[in-house]
């Protein structure tokens, strides 16, 4: 037994409303923009997540597509996905987000990655480098969109 950490997350208040961050989040073609771990290159247009079992494609900077199963769903709230190469199985890996609105215009937003259930331990290394500290540049650049 190992007591590493396997969850990561960061957090901050951000100045705009839920809904509005929600949108820079669940339209993948966006998620170039805000990325902070530097892993996302492009996204098709007119993918945007609308419910559990929807997925989406996303090319990373090393070219390789990677097609993400949404398994969270909370309209304006929450959303998480399990990211996995197209048509194979999912290493069992998972990024969320979640939105908790303290008024009209100010939003907590919490980004979390969570590897407890990675099987593929050529996966681990990486997985390990996905630090709070790379969570949290995430978190920022989304909020410096949102805030524009």
């Amino acid at each position: 037994m190992t007591d590493e950490t396997r969850v990561v997350s960061a957090s901050r208040v951000v100045s705009a409303p839920a809904e509005a961050i929600f949108e820079l989040i669940a339209d993948p073609a966006r998620q170039p923009e805000w990325d902070g771990n530097g892993n996302l290159s492009q996204a098709a247009p007119g993918q945007r997540v609308h419910a559990v079992g929807d997925s989406f494609l996303m090319t990373n900077t090393g070219g390789t597509v990677r097609q993400n199963h949404v398994v969270e769903f909370a309209e304006g709230r929450r959303i998480a996905w399990r990211p996995a190469p197209v048509a194979a199985p999912q290493p069992g890996h998972l990024w969320r987000w979640e939105l908790e609105p303290l008024d009209d215009a100010t939003t907590r937003v919490t980004h979390t990655y969570d590897w407890t259930g990675l099987t593929d331990q050529k996966r681990f290394e990486r997985a390990r480098a996905t630090t709070p500290a790379k969570l949290q540049a995430s978190v920022d650049r989304l909020a410096a969109l949102a805030e524009a």
